[in-house]
């Protein structure tokens, strides 16, 4: 492999996605130019080119960059891609973002978080205390708001990066401390099962540098006998054992006041004002590294107060005498679990309209029961078709699979080009949920507009 410290020319087959484009960016600050392919448009890929970063959407060989140095593609490009195959058949060796995150990370101390969920935000909160203690680089699974980017660079001290377990790419990092928030059934067209997941986190806490940590969320702790020796293991969560425990919280006027007991017993006083009570237990374990690592609570206090959050991760847009707009990415049921738990919480005299996008054909068959379970949680429930992503479609699986498990009386399928109408007719005095990994995102401005009328 070329030393890529070295290389004049990158090109991306994906690029548009939230991890590529966050590497993308590490090297167009580098002075590397960046080109880069992806099948449609977006926000993001509109930042990126503003950013100096040559962008097409046009799978023809005509538009990829034939003496590319050093070719990166993401797993969700399709294997019959044109451009994919051009550098395969002309002797390119093509890597994967993970392959050169891996390699970029040898050279830091590298804090890396896993999870089925909470790794944005438990990343996100790390990156943005250490950058308001005196700097890091990040490499983000979602837009931080603080930052308005899924990357920052103002330190090479330490590197924070979101682990992602899909197609085992966390498996090629070499971490000083790793965190595991969670691990749920997800990704099984990977895995397989539960049992084969649970074992891929196990090798990732092989990957952990000698004598380094690993700060483990409570409910995880049976993981703890196969971890490798030498590794410092700490637990955190709401029982008093942990080694950083979420004691007490409360909401006040949508701000979060909440209590930290350490290992020491000692007793740290926080306040957020980032949604969902979940984010109080991910601030836990961003709290936890950051002292583990020697960061003074006053910074950690102030760092944590004036966290935004993450673009997309319970994100309120709205709230105003017609009704609360909230907008979240959560895709697999225990997130919308922990979303419209919080939702009551803070809103306990509201009624909630979910609308809710599914998110791959594979995992909407795998997890219909328990999508259909969450989601009865709401009022009423809208249903956009499934959003494909990667896949092809499969026989028999549809948005209507989940409608039929609902036990609500309120629920409806209802196409992209009927949304706002629909939802305008129910909207007001209600909280208003649009939730999903798809391109529901796209409905976010549009909405803002009908709810501010």
């Amino acid at each position: 492999m070329k030393d890529f410290n070295n290389i004049s020319t990158v090109y991306f087959l994906g690029i548009g996605g939230i991890g590529m484009s966050a590497l993308a960016r590490y090297f167009n600050a580098k002075g590397v130019k960046v080109v880069g392919y992806d099948k449609t448009s977006s926000a993001l890929t509109d930042t990126l080119i503003e950013e100096g970063i040559a962008i097409h959407f046009e799978d023809s060989v005509a538009q990829l960059i034939p003496n590319a140095e050093m070719v990166i593609y993401t797993p969700a490009i399709p294997k019959d891609n044109v451009q994919m195959n051009w550098y395969l058949d002309n002797g390119f060796t093509l890597y994967k973002r993970s392959q050169i995150l891996g390699l970029i990370s040898q050279n830091h101390f590298c804090i890396a978080v896993a999870g089925s969920h909470g790794k944005t935000t438990v990343s996100s909160m790390i990156a943005h205390i250490l950058n308001e203690a005196g700097g890091c680089t990040a490499f983000l699974g979602g837009i931080a708001s603080n930052y308005n980017s899924n990357y920052i660079n103002t330190s090479d001290k330490y590197m924070v990066v979101e682990a992602d377990e899909f197609d085992r790419s966390f498996l090629t990092l070499s971490p000083n401390i790793a965190v595991i928030t969670s691990i749920d059934t997800d990704h099984l067209e990977v895995y397989g099962s539960l049992e084969n997941i649970e074992q891929e986190f196990i090798h990732f806490t092989d990957k952990i540098l000698d004598e380094g940590s690993l700060i483990l969320n409570e409910h995880y702790k049976h993981i703890e006998g196969k971890v490798k020796e030498g590794i410092k293991i700490l637990n955190y969560g709401h029982a008093q054992q942990n080694d950083y425990n979420l004691a007490s919280y409360k909401a006040i006027e949508g701000e979060f006041y909440f209590t930290v007991l350490t290992k020491e017993n000692e007793e740290i006083q926080f306040m957020a004002n980032f949604g969902g009570i979940h984010n109080l237990e991910n601030a836990t374990a961003a709290i936890a590294v950051c002292k583990e690592i020697g960061i003074a609570n006053e910074l950690i206090q102030k760092a944590v107060a004036s966290f935004k959050g993450i673009k997309r991760r319970f994100e309120k847009h709205v709230d105003n005498s017609n009704c609360i707009y909230i907008d979240d990415y959560a895709h697999h049921p225990e997130e919308i679990k922990a979303l419209i738990h919080s939702v009551k919480f803070l809103y306990p005299n509201k009624q909630i309209l979910a609308v809710f996008q599914p998110h791959l054909f594979s995992r909407t068959k795998d997890l219909q029961l328990e999508f259909a379970e969450e989601l009865s949680k709401a009022d009423e429930l809208i249903l956009l078709p499934i959003y494909p992503a990667r896949e092809l479609p499969m026989e028999g699986v549809s948005s209507d699979l989940i409608l039929q498990l609902v036990t609500l009386e309120k629920k409806a399928i209802v196409e992209k080009d009927k949304l706002l109408a629909t939802i305008k007719e129910g909207a007001k005095g209600r909280v208003i949920l649009t939730i999903g990994a798809g391109d529901i995102d796209r409905f976010v401005n549009p909405l803002i507009h009908l709810f501010n009328e």
